[in-house]
């Protein structure tokens, strides 16, 4: 059998979802041969290797040693799911990916863990319609991008799973974590709807409960990565809205630069165990 520090040298890396600038610098500063797809590929598992087709020969498939995957696609929970099964080192850890990919059951997780989850939440079935008599967010889908979401009042039409919950004004923030390194951002928009893709959009003093909610959130799932999403209301009070498993890393050159930081220590780390980021999980 191979020395794990001969596997790790000859194995390809496998980057899935990041873009054109980050994929070449992480290719002149990683050890390994890279394998690099902005899209979904295609994949096999057969005990316990994980095998990606070759880029260009068709139903070719070779051996990869390591997966970092950093995209939301409309149809990736299958392919997370297969990287869990797999159970090898993979940034974030997969089965956290997977138990958050989907919106309502990622929510419902979270809320087993957060300290700010008191938030009234419902839920309706498709083709029901729900009278509300306070002001609610409608949520469908599991886009997680600021999709898909629609506040309203008086009745609601659910034309697929729906879920619901009150509508509090105030502050949107995001926490996000790369590995030990963490910010507040302070989400903006012209309208309800907040992001950290708007122009005002910026970093703040960060609030150290929301800070140890969010490391609580990370640990819990096994991710060295995450966006953690809450509304502070006028009156101080704190409430979660979601926990991105695939927060953005490029709107701000200190986070991408973390991030891109992060992906090489831990591509040359020899210590991970299988399906773990670098000793959390």
């Amino acid at each position: 059998m191979r020395d794990r520090t001969e596997v790790l040298a000859v194995e390809s890396i496998l980057l899935v979802g990041l873009d054109e600038p980050e994929i070449t610098e992480l290719r002149s500063r990683l050890a390994q041969p890279v394998l690099a797809y902005e899209t979904l590929p295609r994949i096999q598992v057969d005990r316990g290797r994980l095998m990606v087709e070759h880029p260009h020969r068709m139903n070719q498939f070779v051996p990869v040693g390591r997966v970092v995957f950093h995209a939301i696609f409309e149809e990736d929970f299958d392919f997370i799911t297969a990287l869990a099964l797999w159970g090898g080192p993979c940034l974030p850890g997969a089965r956290g990916m997977m138990d958050l990919r989907h919106r309502l059951p990622g929510l419902v997780r979270a809320m087993a863990v957060t300290r700010f989850g008191r938030l009234p939440r419902g839920y309706a079935d498709r083709g029901t319609t729900v009278v509300a008599d306070s002001e609610r967010v409608a949520k469908w889908g599991n886009w997680h991008c600021g999709e898909d979401k629609s506040r309203f009042s008086g009745s609601w039409n659910a034309n697929q799973p729906t879920l619901f919950e009150e509508y509090v004004e105030g502050e949107a923030v995001r926490i996000v974590l790369v590995g030990e390194r963490a910010w507040q951002v302070r989400m903006a928009g012209d309208g309800w709807l907040k992001s950290i893709h708007h122009r005002d959009a910026a970093f703040m003093p960060i609030d150290p409960e929301l800070l140890d909610d969010s490391r609580r959130l990370a640990t819990h799932f096994g991710l060295e990565i995450v966006g953690v999403d809450y509304i502070v209301a006028p009156d101080g009070s704190r409430h979660l809205l979601e926990v991105n498993h695939i927060p953005n890393v490029t709107v701000f050159s200190e986070v991408r630069e973390a991030y891109l930081d992060l992906v090489v220590e831990w591509a040359s780390r020899i210590d991970l165990q299988p399906g773990k980021g670098l000793g959390r999980g």
